[in-house]
């Protein structure tokens, strides 16, 4: 054990001979920053560590500005992530740009004034394409700083049910002789553990950040309700490539965007619809517990990377039982159906107006098929991808919906969740457009109609009761 404060290792002494000192141990890869947390872009043991993230900019010697920052880690006592921490990794992430080498920057007034315009002229495209009214209150251009505060919120209702989970099992590894003379240790390790958690969701989040175009990339509403928002440095990095005007690229994506926020406003269920399904899931997702009492047995101060490590390679597994698989079904139908039905109302209003409509379609198709880096990282960390797997099938079904029934029939199927097409009906979507389906709406009014009569006959029903005996005109009180 060393005898280093905590076990931490500190910074490299000088080197006795100075300079020349200094261009070896650079060349020799020996980038360990304070605590043996690794540099960014060093080499040495932890270079990959997340939490290099909140060291790398600092001076090494400043090591009361290290400590405080790790006493900050250490004594956290929230939840099951430190979205503190989740936050400034975000944050700095964000600051610190893409791989192409685009940098975040403030949103101007012409840029704003260009996204407020795109999505007036998307919303008036729809009026056509859908039956749904607007549902944007006012178009917003975020920054990709912008985006991490707006969206940071959902995240926590995504992330916390499968983090908790991982907290309760950090003190639920130990054997019972051992929890109680091993309080301090536990609550060390939930601590980090929440730690580990919000520097790895904040990385995702801020790498995300660099990748999103809207509020609703991921087929849920990440942003407030009734704010279709839009990434202004994000749409011109997506639509460099693609040979294609810069407005038209703008205009295609506030068409999905103004879609996503109609579909969110006028349909109330859909979202507590979408994230049930995702805690249903969640629900099911155990913890790989040999894996976790591998790390907790050998746990060591010294060697705090252990815990991010296991965290990096995934504990989390699906449990393989009926429910989980139907959790699933249900989950990735009820993505499908969502990024399907925007899919096709955008196609039907940008076709004749967009010449470059298709490819856009087809290109926004693929990207949401393969996913991004943080996707895969969310996917290391929750067990979950939050990917359609049946986006085009869901198109397809929601597109011959539209042929056999108009844009109100189609449409009228967002009335209640009983009504819309399952897993089974996105590989027979011919069976499911010509059923014969109950009509909901009837069915409340019968159903209040119903309750309506009950309760005026039913005072007739008791015995003694005032009308009746008014009725009767016997005179009795």
């Amino acid at each position: 054990m060393s005898d280093t404060p905590f076990g931490f290792g500190l910074p490299p002494e000088e080197p006795e001979n100075g300079d020349e000192g200094k261009k070896k141990d650079q060349q020799g890869g020996g980038g360990q920053g304070p605590f043996g947390f690794g540099l960014p872009g060093a080499g040495g043991p932890g270079a990959d560590n997340p939490l290099a993230a909140m060291f790398g900019s600092m001076n090494p010697n400043d090591l009361g500005a290290a400590f405080q920052q790790l006493g900050q880690m250490l004594s956290y006592e929230g939840g099951p992530v430190n979205w503190d921490m989740a936050k400034q990794i975000a944050r700095q992430t964000v600051a610190q740009g893409t791989s192409d080498g685009t940098k975040d920057a403030s949103v101007g007034p012409a840029e704003r004034l260009a996204v407020e315009e795109a999505v007036r002229l998307a919303d008036l495209w729809l009026d056509d394409a859908t039956s749904l009214p607007s549902g944007a209150g006012s178009a917003l251009a975020w920054s990709r700083a912008e985006w991490v505060e707006a969206t940071l919120p959902v995240w926590k209702e995504l992330v916390d049910p499968v983090a908790e989970r991982v907290g309760a099992a950090m003190g639920d590894v130990l054997p019972e002789e051992m929890q109680a003379m091993a309080g301090p240790l536990i609550g060390m390790m939930r601590s980090m553990g929440g730690a580990m958690f919000g520097t790895q969701i904040g990385q995702a989040v801020g790498v995300l950040a660099g990748e999103v175009v809207g509020s609703s990339d991921i087929g849920l509403p990440l942003g407030p309700a009734g704010k279709a928002a839009l990434l202004p440095l994000n749409i011109e990095s997506f639509g460099k490539d693609l040979s294609v005007p810069q407005e038209e690229v703008r205009l295609y994506l506030a068409l999905r965007e103004a879609a996503h926020q109609r579909l969110f406003a006028h349909v109330p269920w859909l979202r507590s619809h979408l994230f049930g399904a995702v805690e249903g899931y969640a629900r099911g997702i155990k913890v790989d517990t040999a894996k976790l009492e591998d790390v907790v047995g050998q746990f060591d101060p010294q060697n705090p990377e252990e815990l991010q490590q296991a965290l990096q390679q995934g504990m989390f597994q699906p449990e393989d039982t009926p429910e989980q698989k139907a959790a699933l079904a249900r989950l990735e139908t009820a993505l499908a159906l969502v990024e399907g039905w925007v899919d096709a109302v955008v196609h039907s209003a940008a076709k004749p107006r967009l010449s470059s409509a298709d490819a856009l379609r087809e290109t926004l198709r693929r990207r949401r098929a393969t996913g991004g880096p943080a996707e895969q990282t969310f996917a290391t960390l929750i067990g979950l991808q939050l990917r359609p797997r049946r986006l085009r099938d869901a198109s397809r079904l929601w597109a011959s919906l539209t042929d056999a029934r108009g844009v109100d029939g189609r449409d009228g199927l967002w009335a209640h969740p009983d009504m819309l097409p399952t897993a089974s009906d996105l590989d027979d979507p011919d069976g499911f457009v010509h059923r014969e389906h109950l009509d909901f709406s009837e069915l409340d009014k019968m159903l209040g109609e119903a309750a309506s009569g009950t309760a005026t006959e039913k005072p007739n029903l008791k015995k003694g009761d005032d009308s009746e005996d008014t009725d009767k005109g016997d005179g009795t009180e």
